[in-house]
């Protein structure tokens, strides 16, 4: 199948390489948008055929009508969500990577590629203060990464109590600004979420917290296994009280899992690292390089303070993984809930290696830059009302005056006429707008284009 329709694999190679490099070094990539079933019927028609269409067909109709119905996260006016601006770098190299046919799951199959990934791991836990023996692995997002801290904190609890839980329904106490992935794990895990009221920040505080444990009965309080706090809020961006997170969970004698998946990259950066005071007191940390640490999707770095714990909690074992179980070997596959998984990890080892953790930090302190600028210019501006002023690099703000419908219709407006990508989103029950800027590419005539949008 290296040919079909009478095509040169070079020629298919060479368009195919040739379409990808040309993409990586885009400043600015079309912002492009979604297209209906319907439309998309109309322009491309069935693909799969029993013969086959060609890969030189293939590829045109990807990069005339498929590419084009995706919005591009990377664009420097996509401030929706949150964006992503991996690193030409990184981009390439994980090109490379899906070349590579390199299974990552175990050392004996992909030695070099985990102890590349592992050097990216522990610049991320350095950033956090783990102790040498912190590790962990790379996983497809926050929500993975999420899920398997929290199986790994229930193992432990039940583990220590010596069967006594072994039926028992967890419970996980979080903030009511926790990212949504957090309840999703209960779901999955058969768990219980104590929320914890948000002060009018949005951050959990210690006090808080410990008034909602005061507020269990026994029963509960012996089912609550684990605290997750949020470094990093995904809605507004402002992290929860974690030296008081953390002391709450030393004097009960659990977990304390910190969810950095968009914000924890803020480590990395010296004019906030104060916000994360309490970190290098968890047992479990992720941080998403594909958000703010400039990696392309999809990838989630997963760090364990004590890394055998999340060993026992996760190892699948079967006769033909004994060759790998009995061994001492760093299996990736041992420290998530997979086992099968790509070397999701080296497109931001490879990043990282080329550019230097310098180029790092000064690149974040530039997007904290852009937010501070953009959060004095939407101050100025009459018609436009600050909600937040940001710990980190997202701004929430409102169109005054403005109802749901009129904050939708210019969003969509906003898409389709090409000028950026800004979706209403909601505190305290009302519609507003929000910026996050992780993309080192967004100006302030950016900003300033989509402001004048708004009047």
């Amino acid at each position: 199948m290296h040919a079909t329709h009478g095509q040169a694999p070079d020629e298919l190679t060479q368009a195919i390489v040739n379409y990808s490099v040309q993409r990586t070094r885009l400043d600015d990539p079309p912002l492009d948008h979604a297209m209906s079933p319907a439309e998309l019927t109309a322009a491309v028609g069935q693909t799969i055929t029993p013969a086959g269409i060609g890969g030189m067909e293939a590829l045109r109709l990807f990069v005339d009508v498929l590419a084009p119905a995706c919005i591009s996260v990377d664009n420097p006016r996509f401030l929706s969500f949150i964006p992503a601006a991996p690193t030409e770098a990184s981009l390439l190299f994980d090109m490379l990577v899906g070349a590579s046919s390199i299974y990552a799951g175990s050392w004996m199959e992909g030695a070099g590629a985990v102890f590349a990934e592992n050097q990216a791991l522990r610049w991320v836990a350095d950033l956090a203060g783990f102790p040498a023996g912190a590790g962990g692995v790379f996983v497809s997002g926050g929500t993975a990464g999420n899920l398997s801290a929290l199986v790994a904190a229930r193992h432990h609890w039940r583990s220590r109590a010596g069967g006594a839980h072994d039926a028992t329904r967890p419970l996980i106490a979080a903030s009511s600004g926790a990212h949504s992935s957090i309840k999703s794990a209960a779901r999955v895990m058969d768990a219980d979420v104590l929320r914890v009221a948000a002060d009018d920040r949005g951050r959990m505080t210690g006090e808080a917290l410990r008034a909602a444990v005061d507020s269990l009965s026994d029963v509960d309080r012996a089912r609550l296994c684990v605290i997750a706090a949020t470094s990093g809020t995904t809605n507004i961006g402002v992290i929860d009280g974690l030296a008081g997170a953390a002391d709450v969970a030393e004097a009960l004698g659990i977990w304390f899992h910190v969810d950095g998946a968009y914000g924890g990259a803020g480590l990395a950066a010296p004019s906030i690292r104060h916000l994360y005071d309490g970190v290098e007191r968890a047992d479990s940390f992720i941080v998403d390089p594909h958000k703010w640490l400039f990696a392309p999707f999809d990838c989630c770095a997963l760090v364990y303070r004590n890394p055998s714990i999340a060993k026992a909690a996760h190892t699948q074992h079967a006769e033909y993984l004994d060759v790998l179980t009995g061994s001492d070997e760093w299996n990736p596959s041992d420290y998530a809930h997979h086992l099968s998984r790509r070397a999701r990890g080296l497109p931001f080892w490879f990043s990282l290696a080329t550019h230097g953790t310098d180029a790092y930090s000064a690149t974040i302190e530039e997007t904290l830059d852009i937010t501070r600028r953009a959060t004095k210019l939407i101050a100025n501006t009459a018609y436009l009302q600050l909600i937040n002023e940001p710990e980190l690099a997202i701004v929430m703000f409102r169109r005054i005056g403005w109802t749901r419908a009129e904050y939708g219709a210019w969003s969509n407006k906003a898409l389709y006429d090409g000028i950026a990508f800004v979706v209403p989103s909601s505190w305290d029950g009302e519609t507003v707008l929000r910026f996050c800027f992780v993309n080192p590419l967004t100006t302030m005539d950016d900003v300033q284009v989509i402001l004048d949008s708004l009047a």
